[in-house]
Protein backbone atom coordinates (compact mmCIF):
# COMPACT_ATOMS: atom_id res chain seq x y z
CA UNK A 1 0.00 0.00 0.00
CA UNK A 2 1.33 3.69 -0.87
CA UNK A 3 0.71 6.97 0.04
CA UNK A 4 -1.74 7.10 -2.95
CA UNK A 5 -3.97 4.42 -1.19
CA UNK A 6 -5.10 5.94 1.37
CA UNK A 7 -5.20 9.51 1.18
CA UNK A 8 -6.72 12.18 -1.92
CA UNK A 9 -5.39 15.18 -1.77
CA UNK A 10 -5.32 16.10 2.11
CA UNK A 11 -8.32 13.85 2.93
CA UNK A 12 -7.64 10.36 4.32
CA UNK A 13 -9.81 7.30 3.00
CA UNK A 14 -10.53 5.85 6.85
CA UNK A 15 -11.59 2.95 4.97
CA UNK A 16 -8.46 2.43 3.52
CA UNK A 17 -6.28 3.15 6.70
CA UNK A 18 -8.68 0.53 8.86
CA UNK A 19 -7.52 -2.23 6.11
CA UNK A 20 -4.12 -1.26 5.83
CA UNK A 21 -4.31 -1.57 9.74
CA UNK A 22 -5.97 -4.98 9.33
CA UNK A 23 -3.97 -6.05 7.20
CA UNK A 24 -0.23 -5.46 9.22
CA UNK A 25 -1.63 -7.23 12.61
CA UNK A 26 -3.00 -10.30 10.64
CA UNK A 27 1.16 -10.57 9.65
CA UNK A 28 1.42 -11.04 13.19
CA UNK A 29 -2.16 -12.88 14.08
CA UNK A 30 -3.25 -15.00 10.90
CA UNK A 31 -6.23 -16.22 13.36
CA UNK A 32 -6.97 -12.22 14.41
CA UNK A 33 -10.68 -12.55 13.00
CA UNK A 34 -10.99 -15.85 14.38
CA UNK A 35 -10.49 -14.50 17.96
CA UNK A 36 -13.39 -11.62 17.43
CA UNK A 37 -15.59 -13.90 16.17
CA UNK A 38 -15.27 -15.60 19.19
CA UNK A 39 -15.45 -12.53 21.61
CA UNK A 40 -18.74 -11.88 19.69
CA UNK A 41 -20.23 -15.25 20.20
CA UNK A 42 -19.60 -14.61 24.35
CA UNK A 43 -20.89 -11.08 23.88
CA UNK A 44 -23.88 -12.41 22.82
CA UNK A 45 -23.92 -15.56 25.09
CA UNK A 46 -23.70 -13.24 28.19
CA UNK A 47 -25.03 -10.02 27.65
CA UNK A 48 -27.41 -10.15 24.55
CA UNK A 49 -27.31 -8.40 21.13
CA UNK A 50 -27.53 -4.37 22.46
CA UNK A 51 -24.70 -4.30 25.01
CA UNK A 52 -22.77 -1.34 26.29
CA UNK A 53 -19.53 -1.96 25.55
CA UNK A 54 -15.94 -0.32 26.13
CA UNK A 55 -13.00 -0.98 23.63
CA UNK A 56 -10.50 -0.80 26.54
CA UNK A 57 -7.42 0.27 24.19
CA UNK A 58 -9.20 0.54 20.80
CA UNK A 59 -6.80 1.57 18.55
CA UNK A 60 -8.27 2.36 15.23
CA UNK A 61 -11.87 1.04 16.44
CA UNK A 62 -10.98 -2.44 15.30
CA UNK A 63 -13.25 -4.30 18.09
CA UNK A 64 -16.24 -1.14 17.66
CA UNK A 65 -16.41 -2.04 14.16
CA UNK A 66 -16.96 -5.55 14.27
CA UNK A 67 -19.51 -5.01 17.38
CA UNK A 68 -21.43 -2.93 15.21
CA UNK A 69 -21.84 -4.93 11.75
CA UNK A 70 -22.69 -7.82 13.95
CA UNK A 71 -25.13 -5.87 16.63
CA UNK A 72 -26.00 -2.88 15.22
CA UNK A 73 -28.17 -1.94 18.05
CA UNK A 74 -24.82 -1.87 20.46
CA UNK A 75 -23.08 1.60 21.74
CA UNK A 76 -19.73 1.17 22.34
CA UNK A 77 -17.07 4.32 24.25
CA UNK A 78 -13.32 3.52 22.61
CA UNK A 79 -10.87 4.83 24.88
CA UNK A 80 -6.95 5.29 23.99
CA UNK A 81 -4.18 7.58 23.92
CA UNK A 82 -2.45 7.06 20.84
CA UNK A 83 -3.47 10.23 18.63
CA UNK A 84 -2.77 8.66 15.33
CA UNK A 85 -4.95 5.66 16.16
CA UNK A 86 -7.57 7.79 17.18
CA UNK A 87 -7.55 9.92 14.73
CA UNK A 88 -8.14 7.23 12.08
CA UNK A 89 -11.28 5.85 14.94
CA UNK A 90 -12.40 9.31 15.06
CA UNK A 91 -12.38 9.06 10.86
CA UNK A 92 -13.86 5.97 10.88
CA UNK A 93 -16.92 6.48 13.21
CA UNK A 94 -17.59 9.96 12.58
CA UNK A 95 -21.14 11.21 12.96
CA UNK A 96 -22.52 7.64 14.39
CA UNK A 97 -24.20 8.76 17.57
CA UNK A 98 -23.44 4.81 18.89
CA UNK A 99 -19.91 5.55 19.40
CA UNK A 100 -17.87 7.59 21.61
CA UNK A 101 -14.04 8.33 21.61
CA UNK A 102 -12.02 8.86 24.83
CA UNK A 103 -8.26 9.92 25.22
CA UNK A 104 -6.79 8.98 28.12
CA UNK A 105 -4.08 7.01 29.42
CA UNK A 106 -4.69 3.78 30.97
CA UNK A 107 -2.34 4.13 34.03
CA UNK A 108 -3.46 6.90 34.76
CA UNK A 109 -5.90 6.09 37.99
CA UNK A 110 -8.40 8.41 37.20
CA UNK A 111 -9.07 8.00 33.35
CA UNK A 112 -12.68 6.01 34.47
CA UNK A 113 -14.03 9.69 34.76
CA UNK A 114 -13.84 10.45 31.32
CA UNK A 115 -16.50 7.50 30.20
CA UNK A 116 -19.23 9.02 29.09
CA UNK A 117 -21.26 5.87 31.18
CA UNK A 118 -20.46 4.76 34.54
CA UNK A 119 -20.92 0.72 34.06
CA UNK A 120 -20.81 -1.23 30.83
CA UNK A 121 -22.21 -4.94 29.99
CA UNK A 122 -18.80 -5.79 28.27
CA UNK A 123 -15.43 -4.59 28.61
CA UNK A 124 -13.26 -5.96 25.58
CA UNK A 125 -9.75 -5.45 24.39
CA UNK A 126 -7.48 -6.93 22.03
CA UNK A 127 -3.61 -7.01 21.53
CA UNK A 128 -2.61 -4.20 23.71
CA UNK A 129 -1.94 -5.06 27.37
CA UNK A 130 0.67 -6.46 26.57
CA UNK A 131 2.57 -3.16 26.86
CA UNK A 132 1.61 -2.82 30.66
CA UNK A 133 4.30 -4.29 33.14
CA UNK A 134 2.10 -6.83 35.74
CA UNK A 135 1.64 -4.13 38.67
CA UNK A 136 -0.01 -1.80 36.45
CA UNK A 137 -2.18 -4.25 34.57
CA UNK A 138 -3.00 -5.37 38.14
CA UNK A 139 -4.19 -1.81 38.72
CA UNK A 140 -6.25 -1.57 35.83
CA UNK A 141 -7.89 -5.00 36.02
CA UNK A 142 -9.52 -3.60 39.34
CA UNK A 143 -10.63 -0.47 37.53
CA UNK A 144 -12.07 -2.64 35.17
CA UNK A 145 -13.95 -4.63 37.57
CA UNK A 146 -15.41 -1.42 39.21
CA UNK A 147 -16.42 -0.64 35.68
CA UNK A 148 -18.29 -4.13 34.80
CA UNK A 149 -21.53 -4.14 35.91
CA UNK A 150 -22.83 -7.59 38.08
CA UNK A 151 -23.37 -10.28 35.51
CA UNK A 152 -21.15 -8.19 32.92
CA UNK A 153 -18.17 -9.64 31.16
CA UNK A 154 -14.33 -8.45 30.39
CA UNK A 155 -12.55 -10.00 28.01
CA UNK A 156 -8.64 -9.98 26.72
CA UNK A 157 -7.35 -11.39 23.92
CA UNK A 158 -3.60 -11.09 23.62
CA UNK A 159 -0.11 -12.52 24.28
CA UNK A 160 0.01 -14.89 27.52
CA UNK A 161 3.34 -16.79 27.80
CA UNK A 162 3.46 -20.34 29.86
CA UNK A 163 6.97 -19.94 31.37
CA UNK A 164 6.90 -23.48 32.19
CA UNK A 165 6.89 -24.78 28.67
CA UNK A 166 10.39 -23.39 26.43
CA UNK A 167 10.54 -25.86 24.25
CA UNK A 168 7.15 -25.66 23.31
CA UNK A 169 7.02 -21.59 23.26
CA UNK A 170 10.46 -22.13 21.47
CA UNK A 171 8.93 -24.35 18.46
CA UNK A 172 5.96 -22.07 18.12
CA UNK A 173 7.53 -19.11 17.84
CA UNK A 174 10.66 -20.36 15.11
CA UNK A 175 7.58 -21.24 13.72
CA UNK A 176 5.46 -18.36 13.61
CA UNK A 177 8.60 -16.23 12.56
CA UNK A 178 9.17 -18.77 9.31
CA UNK A 179 5.40 -17.98 8.57
CA UNK A 180 6.33 -14.57 9.01
CA UNK A 181 8.92 -14.35 7.02
CA UNK A 182 7.21 -15.94 3.81
CA UNK A 183 4.89 -13.02 4.23
CA UNK A 184 7.20 -10.39 4.09
CA UNK A 185 8.43 -12.39 0.81
CA UNK A 186 4.98 -11.46 -0.36
CA UNK A 187 4.54 -7.59 0.38
CA UNK A 188 3.43 -7.46 4.13
CA UNK A 189 4.09 -4.71 6.21
CA UNK A 190 5.62 -4.94 9.17
CA UNK A 191 4.78 -2.64 12.25
CA UNK A 192 7.54 -0.10 11.99
CA UNK A 193 6.92 0.28 8.14
CA UNK A 194 3.19 0.79 9.03
CA UNK A 195 4.26 3.52 10.83
CA UNK A 196 6.59 4.82 8.50
CA UNK A 197 3.64 5.30 6.50
CA UNK A 198 1.55 7.01 8.55
CA UNK A 199 4.61 9.29 8.94
CA UNK A 200 4.31 10.46 5.06
CA UNK A 201 1.23 10.73 5.20
CA UNK A 202 -0.29 14.59 5.14
CA UNK A 203 -3.25 13.99 7.70
CA UNK A 204 -1.75 11.54 10.00
CA UNK A 205 1.80 12.92 9.73
CA UNK A 206 1.12 15.20 13.12
CA UNK A 207 -1.03 13.03 15.19
CA UNK A 208 1.76 10.00 14.22
CA UNK A 209 4.69 12.50 15.86
CA UNK A 210 3.14 12.57 18.60
CA UNK A 211 2.28 9.64 19.33
CA UNK A 212 6.13 8.41 19.26
CA UNK A 213 6.39 11.45 22.02
CA UNK A 214 4.46 9.24 24.03
CA UNK A 215 5.22 6.00 23.61
CA UNK A 216 8.60 6.19 22.08
CA UNK A 217 9.23 3.08 19.66
CA UNK A 218 7.35 -0.29 20.61
CA UNK A 219 8.48 -1.67 23.58
CA UNK A 220 6.80 -4.92 24.79
CA UNK A 221 5.90 -5.10 29.07
CA UNK A 222 5.30 -8.32 30.16
CA UNK A 223 3.44 -11.10 29.05
CA UNK A 224 2.24 -13.33 32.26
CA UNK A 225 0.42 -16.59 31.51
CA UNK A 226 -3.08 -17.04 31.18
CA UNK A 227 -3.23 -18.42 35.02
CA UNK A 228 -1.78 -15.23 35.67
CA UNK A 229 -4.39 -12.87 34.69
CA UNK A 230 -7.16 -15.53 35.42
CA UNK A 231 -6.03 -15.02 39.32
CA UNK A 232 -5.21 -11.33 39.36
CA UNK A 233 -8.95 -11.06 38.01
CA UNK A 234 -10.21 -13.19 40.60
CA UNK A 235 -8.63 -10.88 43.44
CA UNK A 236 -10.40 -8.11 41.24
CA UNK A 237 -13.71 -9.47 41.93
CA UNK A 238 -14.64 -11.61 38.86
CA UNK A 239 -16.68 -14.61 39.45
CA UNK A 240 -15.72 -16.84 36.87
CA UNK A 241 -12.32 -16.36 34.70
CA UNK A 242 -11.17 -18.74 32.51
CA UNK A 243 -9.87 -19.09 28.61
CA UNK A 244 -12.82 -19.02 25.82
CA UNK A 245 -10.29 -19.21 22.84
CA UNK A 246 -6.36 -19.57 22.25
CA UNK A 247 -3.71 -19.92 19.44
CA UNK A 248 -0.08 -21.71 20.32
CA UNK A 249 0.72 -18.20 21.08
CA UNK A 250 -2.35 -15.89 22.24
CA UNK A 251 -5.46 -16.29 24.47
CA UNK A 252 -9.20 -14.74 24.69
CA UNK A 253 -9.46 -14.74 28.24
CA UNK A 254 -13.04 -14.28 29.36
CA UNK A 255 -13.55 -12.82 33.27
CA UNK A 256 -17.57 -12.71 34.46
CA UNK A 257 -18.57 -10.31 36.96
Amino acid sequence: MTDADITTGNAADWHAWQESWDRQQEWYMPDREERFRIMLDMVEALVGTAPRVLDLACGTGTITARLLARFPDAVSTGVDLDPALLAIAEGTFAGDERVSLVAADLKDPDWPAKLPYDSYDAVLTATALHWFHSEPLAALYGRVAELVRDGGVFMNADHMIDDTTPRINAAERAQRHARMESGRQEGALDWAEWWQLAAKDPVLAEPTARRFEIYGEHADGDMPSAAWHARVLREKGFGEVRPVWCSPSDTLLLALK
